[in-house]
């Protein structure tokens, strides 16, 4: 099942407040990017972030989902109402985002 363009606008309506946010369409589902670093991405209409430690440490209790087949697992946020939340949440797990790879 591909996510819905209404849960991502949703998402990124979220976001809102943090600069450089942004997503990629791959495969009926979207990448979300902050300041050029993958965070996650929006697969099935749920919101799955890389386990960091950050991340882990906010959402304790979360649960481990894989974004598709044959990927590594993700965390599954569910609280993705609260706004303030999210946002926090990103600013928090950047530093531990491996930067982008350089194009040859």
């Amino acid at each position: 099942m591909a996510s819905s363009k209404e849960y991502l606008d949703f998402i990124m309506d979220q976001l809102r407040g943090l600069e450089n946010v942004s997503y990629r369409a791959m495969m009926g589902e979207f990448i979300i990017y902050f300041r050029g670093r993958i965070v996650g991405g929006i697969y099935d209409n749920r919101f799955l972030v890389k386990p960091t430690k950050s991340a882990l440490a906010m959402i304790p209790d979360g649960e481990m989902d894989i974004p598709y087949e044959g990927a590594k697992e993700m965390l599954l946020v569910d609280d993705v109402e609260n706004g303030e939340f999210l946002r926090e949440l990103l600013t928090a797990m950047y530093g531990e985002l491996p930067e982008p790879k350089k194009k040859k």
